[in-house]
């Protein structure tokens, strides 16, 4: 998650050296080297091609370092329109340069992730969506992804997308081998949710409270999660009195700071500072412990490999 091609990044008084062929980087400030880090190696699967001739980067690719992660439907109802797309979102603009393609099959994905697990590691999977128009909201089409993906490697998956209209859908998800859910509000306030993403803020913030309450029961605690923005309007009080109602639900809050893609409306919008972040996640820190929601105990994505925050570190203090 470390910024490169953005404003805020060619702002940063923070360099990151170029790695080496083994990955190893140093992090500097005016001159004065700060730390040394390491970068993940090119995986090996992204020399492969699908047997109807994808490249293997084109279906998925590896997030942090054991993490494979996929946008099965590579469009949204919303992204067409500046006045309905979410402001933060680049889903189209990795098909739009050929990164990626529109629509990954369930036996695409199931060869991928079976060489993703044989050459590299990979621990866990994340597989999202873009919304179609349908009211499952995709969750359909990751089911049928994710029982493939099951058939041909077991690995815990982690399936991502709005509420589905129908709740069931939540049971038919489990048993098709999704381990855990993730069900993103990105960002809290109404006013907020209007002009981030006015789209998808016409599904409200008590509609998504009601399907955590739905999913968590065939999920189990800390299984179901929501990915929540810092930095773009919410306050902290806001973010963390949220939280504690979703943690009461068993619904893990996952908090980032937001940082900017280029190309988007809000490229050159300021990351949150650290003591903003700071402001936030040591009591989320500490009702995740009361609440006994762990990130280490999730089973798959996004607040299992916890790349994005520093929330796993602030849950590790507070357990100490």
């Amino acid at each position: 998650m470390i910024p490169i091609h953005n404003a805020p990044a060619f702002e940063s008084p923070y360099l990151v050296e170029r790695p080496d062929e083994a990955g190893r980087s140093r992090i500097s400030r005016d001159g004065v080297v700060l730390a040394d880090v390491s970068f993940p190696l090119r995986p090996k699967f992204y020399d492969r091609t699908t047997a109807d001739g994808v490249p293997y980067s084109k279906i998925a690719t590896l997030h942090g370092r054991d993490v494979l992660a996929t946008t099965v439907l590579q469009t949204c109802i919303r992204y067409q329109s500046r006045t309905k797309t979410c402001q933060f979102c680049a889903i189209g603009q990795s098909l739009a340069a050929g990164r990626t393609v529109e629509r990954k099959t369930p036996a695409q994905l199931a060869e991928v992730a079976r060489a993703a697990v044989e050459l590299d590691g990979v621990k866990h999977m994340v597989m999202t969506t873009g919304t179609p128009h349908t009211s499952d909201r995709g969750a359909g089409t990751l089911a049928e992804s994710a029982e493939a993906v099951k058939a041909a490697v077991d690995l815990p998956i982690q399936a991502q997308c709005e509420p589905p209209d129908d709740f069931a859908w939540f049971q038919r998800m489990k048993s098709s081998g999704v381990d855990a859910l993730g069900m993103h509000l990105e960002v809290i306030g109404s006013n907020v949710r209007r002009r981030i993403m006015p789209g998808k803020a016409q599904v409200e913030v008590e509609q998504y409270m009601d399907a955590f309450a739905a999913a968590v029961p065939v999920f189990g605690r800390g299984q179901v999660s929501t990915y929540i923005l810092a930095g773009l309007g919410d306050e902290p009080s806001e973010i963390l009195a949220l939280s504690r109602r979703l943690i009461d639900l068993g619904v893990y809050p996952f908090v980032v700071p937001f940082v900017p893609i280029a190309g988007t409306p809000l490229e050159s919008h300021p990351t949150p500072s650290p003591a903003f972040m700071h402001e936030i996640l040591r009591p989320l820190a500490e009702m995740l412990r009361a609440g006994g929601l762990r990130a280490t105990d999730i089973k798959a994505g996004c607040g299992k490999c916890g790349a994005c925050s520093a929330l796993s570190t602030y849950e590790r203090g507070a357990s100490a």
